[in-house]
């Protein structure tokens, strides 16, 4: 009903002009906004590296992206695997993305599978889409999946045994 005029206010004097005035909604987004920065993505971080002169007997489980060099024996977990020409893998492998350059001895699991022309896999492929460049030596069957990511690492549960009927 009631509004109040401009024309009422005193002049901004010279240290009012120095401060900047943020409307009322700015002004409760302000604290959001310094918060914010804490729960933002963390950068994107580069690949792990195992290099040729590695040797690895275990399993390698990560999120991130990991470029393999050496020799791994054992189950590897990643988002993006890069296998190097001069890299040997036996154990099962699992991505997101995989891209085989070197040698697999195991089964692959892969979104997207890539085998260049230098890759030598032993074992069987369970994918959503794949690529063979010529030149690349498969051994295996291939299964193409919508989620070939689901039924990785999962082993039927034990049965359980039926409890024994009560006795009098």
């Amino acid at each position: 009903m009631f509004s109040k005029s401009k024309i009422n206010e005193p002049a901004a004097t010279p240290a009012d002009t120095a401060k900047p005035v943020l409307p009322e909604a700015a002004k409760k987004a302000a604290p959001a906004a310094a918060a914010a920065p804490a729960a933002a993505p963390r950068p994107k971080v580069g690949a792990s590296v195992l290099s040729s002169d590695l040797h690895v007997k275990g399993n390698l489980k990560t999120t991130g992206d990991v470029q393999i060099e050496g020799t791994i024996e054992g189950d590897i977990r990643a988002h993006l695997l890069t296998v190097g020409e001069t890299a040997t893998v036996k154990g099962e492998v699992v991505a997101d993305d995989v891209v085989v350059n070197g040698r697999i001895v195991g089964r692959v699991r892969g979104l997207k599978v890539r085998l260049t022309s230098t890759a030598r896999v032993e074992g069987d492929i369970i994918h959503k889409t794949i690529a063979i460049e010529s030149g690349a030596h498969f051994e295996g069957s291939v299964q193409r999946q919508d989620d070939p990511l689901g039924g990785a690492g999962k082993r039927p549960a034990p049965a359980k045994a039926a409890p024994a009927p009560a006795g009098k």
